[in-house]
């Protein structure tokens, strides 16, 4: 399910779904189940569990445990994209901003790492607003020219309206501090470079 083919009043729902589910769950023990992929409805997200810090609640657990892929797959998208793409303004666009996500996947990492809950795929096979998954890799690797800045240009945009979307909910619902600070800069950063992907 991609952001471009769900209503934005669904789109809320599934955020809100996404960040704020786990909210109230007491942490019990950490479990590294691979779920099957979810094509017809939001992945649920499971209940994370482990010694958790005594800052963190569910919603940061989720939250980080849900960007940490989302990030490392965009990296990858935008690796992708300067042997690709015909257009140089995408092409500076992915050149610029692949060592940000770099640099952001490591401080997610250290985030969920001060946690204290183990590092774990919990989204692996998932088809959710934002993960850019690997049929949308492989019809990219396929397609040239202006069909494959087509489809970064979707899958693109679809991670950065996403990842604002999440780190508004994060920013309402977490308790970590340092958390909700790096998803305030995060919304700011990524609400920034989102018009730079328009026609």
């Amino acid at each position: 399910m991609k952001v471009s083919t769900i209503g934005a009043s669904v789109l809320v729902v599934l955020t809100v779904l996404l960040v704020s589910r786990c909210v109230a769950a007491e942490p019990q023990t950490h479990s590294a189940v691979n779920h099957p992929p979810s094509r017809s409805g939001p992945a649920a997200l499971p209940t994370p569990t482990g010694s958790v810090s005594g800052s963190f609640n569910g919603t940061d657990i989720a939250w980080l445990q849900l960007m940490i892929p989302m990030t490392e797959q965009a990296a990858r998208l935008l690796e992708l994209a300067p042997g690709k793409t015909s257009n140089p303004r995408l092409k500076r666009f992915a050149e610029e901003y692949v060592a940000d996500r770099r640099t952001t996947l490591q401080e997610l990492r250290d985030l969920l790492r001060r946690s204290g809950v183990p590092e774990s795929n919990e989204h692996e096979g998932h088809d959710i607003p934002g993960m850019v998954i690997p049929n949308d890799f492989a019809a990219l690797k396929r397609a040239d020219g202006e069909a494959f800045d087509r489809l970064f240009t979707k899958d693109a945009r679809e991670y950065l309206t996403q990842s604002v979307l999440v780190a508004k909910g994060l920013q309402k619902s977490g308790a970590d501090p340092e958390t909700k600070a790096f998803a305030a800069a995060l919304e700011k950063t990524y609400s920034g470079q989102l018009p730079r992907l328009e026609p």
